[in-house]
């Protein structure tokens, strides 16, 4: 039986290979994009694709996507919150404004999004929220303050969902992606103040971000699409998920240093506020 999908980001990259994959499948997808003209060779491709215009940060934009959702296929099996932007700079070049736009597309605009469906997941009994963060969402890159920060929030996000509302048969899944071949690094958004001195650190990664594309190794968005269509699957789906042999590694070292961080800190006392007597 047909799932009835919500799909944020829909224009290019991950959200577009998702869309796609899901129309093949012969899912009904409601696929957004700020411009649907966008996502126009899709609808004449695929029947049971259908469009809406959607700026996450636009309130009343969010409500009738959910709207038009319903009234289309008369619910939402599946939330998939993947819109999001980069903003570059380090702690110190990053304005609030800017600092603003990060959370208003990477944070506020999944949380009322997800907000909104939830009364009709409680109303079916069943429903899956799927959250697209990144490596960046346990990894901290230099450079990359607004957007790791946007991604921290957005694991706390779909922790703490998942807590709630596991025992209204409602499933939430954290997919978090490596470098994928998208325009990610070519649209990522550069601070109004520079610092020099961040140069050194922040130098080197920007250059990597805008040349992402070049590695011959880079993930496909095809890996993407194939891996949330087949979580989406799965009765019991898994509340993180890395995609990429690239994220793997990355949060494997996460993971192995944070322990080992818990550990020297443990074995030091100062979690009782006694530090042990150094050697």
């Amino acid at each position: 039986m047909a799932r009835r999908w919500l799909v944020t980001g829909c224009s290019t990259g991950l959200g577009r290979a998702l869309a796609q994959r899901l129309a093949q499948e012969g899912e009904q997808v409601l696929a957004t994009a700020r411009d649907p003209r966008t996502l126009a060779d899709l609808a004449d491709r695929h029947p049971e694709l259908i469009t809406a215009a959607l700026d996450v940060r636009d309130p009343d934009q969010c409500a009738a996507a959910v709207a038009t959702a319903q009234s289309a296929f008369g619910g939402i099996d599946v939330l998939v919150n993947n819109a999001g932007f980069g903003q570059f700079g380090t702690v110190e070049e990053v304005s609030d404004a800017e600092v603003h736009g990060q959370f208003e597309t990477n944070v506020y605009g999944p949380w009322r999004l997800t907000r909104l469906v939830l009364p009709l997941f409680r109303a079916q009994g069943h429903g899956h929220a799927i959250f697209v963060g990144s490596v960046a969402g346990q990894v901290p890159f230099p450079g990359l303050s607004a957007y790791t920060a946007s991604k921290f929030a957005v694991e706390g996000l779909a922790e703490t969902l998942a807590a709630e509302v596991a025992h209204l048969g409602v499933r939430v899944t954290l997919v978090q992606p490596g470098g994928f071949a998208t325009s990610y690094g070519s649209s990522t958004i550069l601070p109004e103040q520079r610092v020099d001195a961040y140069e050194p650190v922040a130098g080197p990664m920007l250059t990597g971000i805008r040349t992402m594309n070049e590695n011959p190794a880079i993930n496909s968005p095809e890996l993407f699409a194939d891996t949330v269509f087949h979580v989406a699957g799965m009765a019991n789906p898994p509340l993180r998920v890395p995609v990429g042999p690239d994220a793997r590694e990355y949060l494997g070292a996460a993971y192995t240093a944070r322990t080992k961080e818990f550990e020297d800190v443990t074995a030091a006392g100062l979690h009782l506020g006694r530090p042990s007597a150094q050697p």
